[in-house]
């Protein structure tokens, strides 16, 4: 598989035209001595004000400052633990279950034009609490339950919508292809779905943050016996691995991490060091959701999703990756429509109006989740 999507690819590189550091900021290295250490994380920021300035135009400016400040959180409440007694706990810190908040409004207006019975095609049994706009709260931090595993898991809640948007359903074999440090596998896993869930991540020591996740969260009958299998194999591969065989892929690819790339100076993808590495994201981020769409069966789902604003990382990646699967494969991927799903979580979350293909949750003050773009796709033949 590789050749023919190293020759597919090869055009996005092209396009990845990631903004370089102002002429007035480069030194020549003999000058090394005194040459400014830029931070990486101011490194991100000159990237991104030159590109997402003109992605976004008059969106940027507040996108930018909701990104520069503190980010919102959503309790993911733990399905192996008590959860009623959880939930309730949540819900005197006058947090709000936003899932089941959703669906209830969705099942009760039927100007909606769907039929009242029916949920949106989410996956079942999430319950992920969040303070109500404009409130600044924390959680505190998560506790061990009187059943032996935590509580609750925080994680930015905009990171539930594409394990949501999977559509899970009962006896499904799933696949997280980039599941580490864990977050999206745990919430893969409270759905109640998965007949076999293998959850993959290139990096070791990704993969052992996952492992401490899991143990600290799902009881050890679940963890060890067949339902639940952890690898650090070349996920790029996994499509002459195990070819047709599942139900549901998730694919959640490295990327720009937009957020952390702001804030954090330690493994930031900013870092001169990397610059090759970031410049190739795109190429990775195709053989990627390449290699997850090859390992569905047909008929079966895939979501792609990113914590980037870069329409060069999402929307490009996903047509890229369509096109190159017909023209290399003969493979027939459709998009899926999503837009139910703005309309659906529009109390929480802030979406980009405008993308080509898929949805993409924008920082907002006011609603501080995300970035967090994700596409779902059906593999036809």
């Amino acid at each position: 598989m590789a050749v023919p999507i190293l020759k597919g690819v090869r055009e996005l590189l092209k396009h990845a035209n990631f903004a370089r550091v102002p002429r007035r900021h480069r030194h020549k290295k003999k000058w090394a001595a005194t040459e400014p250490k830029f931070p990486a994380s101011q490194l991100a920021l000159q990237n991104f004000d030159m590109t997402y300035s003109v992605q976004f135009g008059d969106l940027w400016p507040s996108i930018r400052v909701s990104l520069l400040s503190e980010q919102k959180y959503g309790a993911l409440v733990n399905n192996f633990a008590a959860w009623d007694h959880v939930s309730a706990k949540l819900e005197q810190l006058s947090a709000r279950d936003f899932v089941s908040d959703a669906i209830s409004c969705w099942e009760l207006e039927p100007e909606n034009g769907h039929s009242a019975t029916l949920s949106p095609a989410c996956s079942p049994n999430l319950r992920c609490f969040t303070f109500a706009r404009g409130d600044v709260s924390r959680f505190p931090s998560a506790r061990l339950g009187s059943l032996g595993v935590m509580d609750y898991y925080l994680m930015d809640a905009a990171s539930l919508l594409p394990v949501l948007a999977l559509g899970l359903q009962p006896g499904d074999i799933v696949l997280d292809l980039c599941a580490a440090p864990g977050g999206k596998t745990l919430a893969l896993l409270q759905t109640g779905c998965c007949r076999n869930l293998a959850a993959n991540d290139l990096s070791t020591a990704r993969t052992s943050r996952l492992q401490k996740v899991l143990h600290s969260y799902v009881p050890q009958d679940i963890r060890e016996g067949n339902r639940v299998r952890v690898t650090s194999w070349d996920g790029r591969k996994w499509g002459e691995l195990e070819g047709d065989t599942y139900d549901r892929v998730l694919v959640d690819v490295p990327c720009t991490t937009d957020r952390h790339s702001l804030h954090e100076e330690e493994n930031n993808i900013f870092q001169r060091s990397r610059k090759k590495e970031r410049q190739m994201l795109p190429m990775l981020q195709v053989q990627l959701l390449a290699a997850g769409l090859l390992a569905t069966k047909p008929g079966g789902h895939v979501v792609y999703s990113t914590c980037s604003l870069s329409h060069l990382q999402n929307e490009y990646v996903v047509q890229g990756t369509i096109e190159l699967l017909a023209n290399q494969y003969s493979i027939k991927v459709q998009v899926e429509d999503l837009s139910h799903f703005r309309k659906l979580f529009m109390d929480t979350f802030c979406f980009f109006p405008s993308c080509q293909v898929g949805e993409l949750v924008i920082p907002n003050l006011m609603a501080n989740f995300g970035p967090m773009y994700f596409c779902k796709m059906r593999r036809l033949t």
